[in-house]
């Protein structure tokens, strides 16, 4: 899942001016024509390390089970453990 993601923000890279081009035109057609994958919209965000891609937390890029268990084990400074 990790490899498809890199590969769809390639894409996505690839077409931004194309798609940007083409939405200001008003090209809908053409817009229809490109690759469904070179979309934003279809980019998920997923944890660095485990890949899991609900959960995820945006200010460190992991999931929330995983900065859980982090936490616990003292590996993010300044986290306390309130009640969860």
């Amino acid at each position: 899942m990790k490899a498809r993601e890199r590969k769809r923000a390639k894409m996505v890279a690839k077409y931004a001016e194309k798609r940007a081009a083409l939405k200001a035109a008003g090209d809908w057609e053409g817009l229809q024509k490109l690759p469904p994958n070179s979309a934003a919209v279809r980019m998920h965000n997923r944890c660095q390390i485990t890949g899991r891609p609900r959960g995820y937390m945006r200010q460190f890029g992991i999931s929330r089970v995983l900065f859980r268990k982090m936490a616990l084990a003292g590996k993010i400074p300044g986290v306390k453990k309130a009640s969860w």
